[in-house]
């Protein structure tokens, strides 16, 4: 799986975006029992909490992914945060704030579904967007300029470096569609009345700036990939096989950190279990 890990720049057209693996959907459950065991000791545990970023393209699977990957754990062990436009309360704070108050739990699983990457997606496609910031030094779209992005994928690097010493792993991982399969999709959710919810005209829009979003992707994976907080593209045209592999990476790393074990009763407490038993059992 270290093929898909970003350890030096890359350029995303030429990473793939379609791996169809062998009986990958037997090989997700598997996998997933696993990932869904191993929080059962990080909870117990109590020092690590793991930070899963998903960004993608419209239609590249991040909640269907969510939903399969994440489908063994404890409820309590994972939590599940969409960020869509700012509300008026985080647009009080700085563009972090709502990320950094979402961040899990030690000994749980936080999933930011789009995240705080937006801030140099979206509003770099849409700098337009930055000015309902009300930054004190941006006034108009001139403001923003190469500086101010070159300052704010500084920031994201100094937030992910601070969480991750503070002892949050954490996994970016970029689903990397390819454009003819956006259509397909974007089509089959107009063809299918029980995915017409999911359309927007809006989609139609962004597609339309399809080169300049895949720019501003590549640039912040090569910017921000840091070994305390990689980037790993994921080919996501076949959403079983990209399920697995954003699995398999999780468990596959989290395996490495041998610390992680279930804390031992107190001696006390351990010399005295068939007694308890027995207390237990005279009832």
């Amino acid at each position: 799986m270290s093929d898909y890990k970003v350890t030096s720049n890359i350029l995303l057209k030429d990473r793939p975006t379609k791996v169809v693996i062998d009986d990958a959907e037997k090989e997700l459950k598997k996998v997933r029992k696993k990932l869904g065991k191993l929080q059962d000791t990080m909870y117990a545990h109590g020092k690590y909490g793991v930070l899963v970023c998903l960004q993608g393209m419209d239609t590249a699977g991040k909640d269907s992914l969510i939903r399969e990957v994440f489908k063994d754990f404890n409820v309590r062990g994972v939590e599940v945060h969409s960020f869509k436009v700012p509300t008026e309360l985080e647009l009080k704070h700085d563009y972090l704030w709502r990320h950094y108050i979402a961040l899990p739990e030690r000994g749980r699983f936080g999933v930011f579904n789009r995240t705080h990457y937006e801030n140099v997606l979206v509003t770099r496609v849409h700098p337009e967007y930055i000015l309902g910031e009300n930054i004190p030094t941006i006034n108009t779209v001139d403001d923003i300029n190469d500086a101010f992005w070159d300052k704010r994928f500084e920031q994201i690097n100094n937030f992910e470096k601070h969480v991750a010493d503070n002892g949050t792993l954490i996994f970016k991982f970029f689903l990397n569609l390819s454009k003819d399969e956006q259509k397909y999709r974007l089509l089959r959710r107009l063809n299918k009345q029980e995915k017409n919810w999911k359309f927007s005209p809006g989609d139609l829009k962004e597609r339309k700036l399809w080169d300049t979003y895949q720019e501003c992707y590549q640039d912040a994976i090569n910017r921000t990939s840091k070994e305390h907080a990689p980037w790993y593209t994921i080919p996501a045209d076949d959403k079983p096989s990209a399920r697995y592999i954003v699995a398999k990476i999780m468990y596959d790393v989290l395996k490495t950190y041998t610390d992680i074990v279930e804390p031992e009763l107190e001696e006390d407490i351990k010399v005295n279990i068939e007694q308890y038993k027995q207390q237990l059992n005279n009832e």
